[in-house]
């Protein structure tokens, strides 16, 4: 009976993850400890390190896909994935940097089932909190150079201009699919795609196809995303019900439903014109409609082909086979996920 290598099988998720995190939290933990004190509550709050009071605390400090993708890159192109330690904890940083400001910007509340730091802390402090996380970012990837800067600068550019997108359909009645898909490549896979790309630099191949692979999975990831704003369960998802439907964000399922043509989409732009809150009953009848719009189905079938390219892309690269099973095995669970 012959034994599995086990340097060449590939781990089970949760223990690929598990890996990512005990490489990157004491890092990221070295690093925030460098914020101003004020910032570093904040920051220490929002990572689930400690409660609002600054009592140590084990709450969800989120999954941690980002810098997963940079370690396995890393590995996947031949590299030492210690080697992109500083690169994942820098791609976390921006990424937390974005949710803080993301929660200020759409009003939500509650975020990995605790209230959001704005609401603990303070709009103007969550707000600063953000810009901490986001020049410690450069500060921890500086020892990697300027190009590497330069293309975490160029992502964090992107996710901006999209941010500012989201924010201006809000006001728009008028916002076609194109538009929303070109946001969500600014917003949300412009950073994946730079994560898996500064992996791969410290590896032997090129980090070109890994950094396509990261934009494929990352714009999978918004659909995916985009669909639990909506449908996803808050005991799984840790937001409000019908959170994206509250705040009318144009998101990708529903910009699909308001450009259909159906009378759901109709009755679907008729309750988003409204400027008062939905009652839960419309909250939900929005839902429907957006399904029956076929937002629903365009949007997962989206994130099926994404992810049928992401793969393609990765073959591509050429990856070390363990890891490389290890990122594919990551970007199918990235289109299933529930939370």
């Amino acid at each position: 009976m012959t034994t599995m290598n086990t340097r060449t099988a590939a781990r089970p998720l949760p223990e690929v993850l598990a890996w990512s995190k005990n490489l990157l939290e004491p890092a990221l933990r070295t690093a925030a400890g460098r914020l101003p004190e004020a910032m570093r509550q904040i920051a220490g709050y929002h990572f689930g390190w400690w409660d609002a009071h600054g009592e140590p605390s084990s709450a969800d400090g989120g999954k941690a896909l980002r810098p997963a993708l940079v370690l396995l890159c890393a590995e996947a192109a031949g590299g030492d994935p210690a080697d992109a330690v500083p690169a994942a904890v820098a791609v976390e940083l921006v990424h937390n940097f974005s949710l803080l400001h993301d929660d200020v910007m759409d009003g939500d509340t509650t975020r990995r089932h605790r209230p959001t730091a704005w609401t603990v802390f303070g709009t103007g402090p969550a707000v600063l909190a953000g810009d901490a996380l986001l020049s410690l970012a450069f500060d921890v990837l500086a020892p990697g150079g300027a190009p590497n800067a330069r293309l975490l600068s160029g992502a964090v550019l992107a996710l901006l201009e999209g941010q500012a997108a989201d924010l201006d359909f809000e006001h728009r009645d008028d916002v076609t699919a194109t538009e929303c898909v070109r946001m969500a490549e600014g917003k949300t896979a412009a950073l994946l795609g730079a994560a898996c790309t500064l992996g791969a630099t410290s590896g032997q191949r090129d980090p070109g196809p890994f950094g396509a692979f990261g934009r494929a999975v990352g714009l999978a990831f918004q659909h995916i995303d985009d669909l639990l704003g909506i449908w996803g369960d808050p005991a799984v998802t840790g937001k409000p019900v019908y959170s994206d439907l509250q705040n009318r964000k144009k998101s990708l399922p529903v910009v699909t439903a308001l450009c259909s043509g159906t009378a759901a989409g109709t009755e679907l732009a008729a309750l988003y014109a409204r400027s008062d809150p939905l009652s839960d009953a419309e909250l939900a009848r929005a839902a429907t409609l957006v399904e029956a719009a076929g937002g629903r189905q365009w949007s997962q079938a989206q994130a099926e082909a994404l992810l049928a390219k992401a793969l393609r892309d990765l073959a591509t690269a050429n990856p070390v086979p363990r890891p490389g099973a290890e990122l594919a095995a990551l970007a199918r669970l990235i289109t299933t996920r529930t939370h």
